[in-house]
């Protein structure tokens, strides 16, 4: 259902409140560079400093300037089953093309637990659901197991995979089907991802680096393993820049270097990128080309 190079996108503020044209701009440059899809308040926008107001502002802003051009996943995640449901039933309503849902972070479901709220959530809406599963920031894993589980049902159309666990891709793959969709959640790990079968990356760098990172895409849905091979050598620095300081710190800094239209500025209690992490993302974004 989704491929290729998806940016999870950035909320752009500026003096403390959501910057609606500057990301009105974003979505337009990354849909003209060949993003194939938009993932709006995930955890790359700061979705958990958003108020439901905000949040539900910002899903509507994408959709609108992304006018139907390409799909729109809308972040729906929530450690609250009711608050993911009332998300998921905005997004829907606003047109959004699917719900991106994170595991329930800090409560620590069991697997059983897992199940049990993505069948609500299914249950409340028919809305296409991509499964976010990211043990570092939710102190929970979704098993393979649980996974192929929850495959099963029909509205449960994709996965984005941070657990960095390449052998995942095979086990999802044997035990939800060929058809389910499998997007890597590491930029870092799309290239190894995209070997054992996964189809495409929710990724941070494409927030900066689009034609790089949608180049990239087609190169691996080509099969071309050397052409991919090339841009990820060269897109590799960019990767980790993005993550020497707190996200979105560094990637918002590098948007500001590239567009004078959008501000570094970040939501307590994260803050902007500091001396060392602008340095690192300086020299990456040189040897990408980007500027």
């Amino acid at each position: 259902m989704f491929s290729g190079s998806i940016p999870a996108l950035v909320t752009p503020f500026r003096d403390g409140a959501f910057d609606a044209p500057a990301f009105a701009q974003l979505v337009d440059w990354q849909v003209k560079e060949g993003t194939s899809a938009l993932v709006p308040c995930g955890t790359t926008g700061e979705s958990p400093t958003l108020s439901f107001d905000e949040h539900y502002r910002v899903i509507d802003c994408c959709i609108e300037a992304a006018a139907g051009r390409v799909p729109v996943i809308a972040g729906c995640g929530s450690n609250d089953t009711a608050t993911a449901i009332r998300h998921m039933r905005h997004a829907q309503a606003s047109g959004a093309d699917a719900a991106l849902i994170v595991a329930p972070y800090y409560n620590r479901p069991s697997q059983a637990g897992m199940i049990a709220h993505f069948k609500a959530l299914a249950d409340a809406s028919d809305l296409p659901i991509v499964v976010y599963n990211v043990p570092s920031r939710t102190s929970c894993d979704i098993s393979a197991e649980t996974m192929c589980e929850i495959a099963a049902i029909p509205t449960i159309v994709a996965v984005k995979d941070a657990t960095g666990d390449m052998a995942r891709v095979t086990i999802h793959r044997a035990g939800a089907g060929h058809d389910f969709c499998q997007l890597s959640g590491n930029d870092d790990l799309w290239l190894p991802h995209a070997v054992m079968g996964g189809v495409g990356c929710i990724s941070v760098t494409a927030n900066v680096a689009p034609r790089l990172c949608a180049d990239f895409a087609a190169a691996c849905a080509a099969g071309d393993w050397a052409r991919a091979l090339t841009l990820h050598d060269r897109l590799f620095d960019l990767h980790k820049a993005m993550f020497s300081d707190t996200s979105p710190g560094p990637v918002k800094y590098a948007l500001s270097r590239v567009h004078d239209w959008f501000s570094p500025e970040v939501r307590l209690p994260i803050i902007e990128a500091s001396a060392a992490s602008r340095a690192l993302v300086d020299a990456a974004l040189s040897t990408a080309g980007v500027i």
